[in-house]
């Protein structure tokens, strides 16, 4: 029997039995108070998961209010910028990859944007940060964890110069928030923003989102989208309910989602992640391939995406080196926008067992040979069994 599809790629990740068999319960209306305890369920999850993402387990917040959207991390991220911002208002954008970027594109349709750039993989000049954040500035939007890059942005040095000139901070932790040490106060982070799909290991289509209490009485739902009117999710929040039609079987995926993090432990979860992070590395490092990311600065590399340079030899024929992989019925990532064919992305996000990150690096290594790659495939797997039993 052929092994069972493995998602490596950066989203959707696996999901457990019993997150899959939440979702064919028998239907219930989304304003029943079945629902509503799903809902309190999940935001009770949800509360653990912002708040103690520590390798300690202690909270990490004064207050605040988890809140879950009928919509993607997209949606999240354009509903804090509208109802924090508005027509003559000031963004702080950093962008060094794609999802950094989104969040520019959307504070532009809202308020005047001043993005500071750096190269996809690259590290922030916090000097020019430190330039661009002034007393003009209403807002601050980054990516914590940059998918596209597999790079580790520095939030608590970006939440310092934000504090410093009372801007908000809104932070994208989409694939950090579940696998990775995420600190709401310490960072000065106002609202943060993650997806079902990722390192939560819940099924794709909804998204969760942590309004600080010291931000709440700052919204303004009436510029924002009708359907991201925070201070109406806030108000329905209190009812364990949203505005709208909820995606209850998503709903109840969530909490039982949310539930199996709990039950793990963030300290223990955090931890796990950063050793089969630390193993894909080694792994590929002993097969002599290029990280990505290798960036000088105050950044560090992802330990929930691993991004790897594809070899020269493979780059004018990188699709028969992911037919390869596909093959094995193993699914990673290549490079998004102009890194297609010159990097793959491997994720560890989610429950993946010491088993899976080395049936990857067998898929990824064999694969190599495939296509023309003399690869050490003993020494990687070797390196990979040392870094999991560390």
């Amino acid at each position: 029997m052929a092994d069972e599809l493995l998602l490596l790629n950066p989203g959707p990740v696996p999901v457990t039995d019993p997150v899959l068999e939440a979702m064919a319960e028998p239907m219930v209306s989304h304003r029943s108070t079945d629902f509503e305890a799903v809902y309190e369920r999940a935001q009770n999850g949800l509360d653990y998961v912002f708040t103690r993402s520590t390798l300690d387990g202690e909270s990490t917040s004064a207050g605040g209010t988890s809140l879950l959207l009928n919509g993607t991390a997209t949606m999240g991220m354009e509903a804090a910028v509208a109802n924090l911002v508005g027509p003559g208002d000031e963004v702080v954008a950093l962008a060094n990859g794609k999802f950094g970027r989104r969040f520019s594109r959307i504070a532009e349709r809202y308020a005047t944007v001043r993005t500071v750039e750096a190269e996809w993989g690259q590290s922030f000049d916090l000097d020019a940060v430190r330039e661009a954040i002034t007393v003009d500035t209403d807002l601050v939007t980054m990516v914590h964890n940059e998918t596209s890059t597999g790079l580790l942005n520095p939030v608590a040095a970006v939440g310092e110069l934000a504090a410093a000139h009372d801007a908000r901070f809104v932070v994208d932790g989409v694939t950090s928030l579940g696998g990775d040490e995420f600190r709401i106060d310490d960072w000065h982070v106002d609202v943060a923003i993650t997806d079902a799909q990722k390192a939560l290991a819940a099924p794709p289509g909804i998204s969760a989102m942590y309004v600080s209490d010291r931000v709440a009485s700052e919204l303004d739902g009436s510029r924002a989208p009708f359907y991201a009117d925070l201070e109406r999710h806030l108000a329905k929040a209190d009812d364990h309910q949203t505005p709208f039609t909820s995606a209850v079987p998503l709903f109840r995926a969530m909490a039982v989602a949310v539930e199996e993090i709990v039950d793990e432990g963030m300290p223990t979860r955090i931890a796990r992640h950063r050793r089969q992070a630390a193993a894909f590395r080694a792994a590929f490092d002993a097969m002599g391939l290029e990280p990505f990311p290798d960036p000088a600065g105050p950044t560090a590399r992802s330990n929930t995406v691993t991004a790897i340079s594809l070899p020269d030899a493979v780059r004018d024929n990188h699709t028969a080196f992911f037919d390869a992989v596909r093959e094995r019925n193993v699914a990673i990532s290549g490079g998004q926008a102009h890194l297609a064919g010159r990097i793959f992305r491997v994720s560890n996000m989610g429950n993946l067992s010491g088993e899976q990150v080395l049936r990857g690096v067998n898929a990824i290594g064999e694969s190599f040979r495939d296509v023309g790659v003399d690869v050490d495939l003993d020494a990687a797997v070797d390196a990979a069994e040392t870094e999991l039993g560390s």
